[in-house]
């Protein structure tokens, strides 16, 4: 399973990048794996508040719909115009994939390290 060093990551199976207090979400390795193949997304809209905790987007696959969850609160600044088209890039590189990036972010006390979240992906699969 990859799971990346440099990005903090959520209980929700969602990583976070932090690049200039703007803040690229996505959805990680282990969540498209157990998604299987992701055939839709719906986007949040530009503009839109992202509540941390609360539902950003959501991902249907061919076993069922799920949310994405917030992992921030703030704006929605910008949304990946490529995966309505494409989904399946979500599959292909989670970590290239990413749905939205957020800004003017609070509530970050909640992200987990990479060895965290490895931590809590090996418990969930005992």
């Amino acid at each position: 399973m990859n799971i990346p060093a440099e990005l903090k990551y959520t209980k929700s199976h969602e990583w976070v990048k932090e690049e200039d207090g703007v803040y690229t979400v996505g959805l990680t390795d282990y969540a498209q794996k157990e998604l299987g193949d992701i055939v839709f997304i719906n986007l949040p809209a530009e503009g839109d508040e992202a509540v941390a905790g609360g539902a950003l987007a959501d991902v249907e696959s061919v076993k069922a719909v799920s949310d994405v969850f917030s992992p921030v609160t703030g704006t929605v600044a910008e949304v990946n115009e490529e995966l309505p088209d494409e989904p399946q890039q979500i599959n292909q590189a989670p970590y290239d994939a990413w749905i939205a990036k957020i800004t003017d972010v609070t509530g970050t006390e909640e992200l987990l390290s990479a060895e965290e979240y490895a931590a809590l992906c090996e418990t969930a699969k005992e």
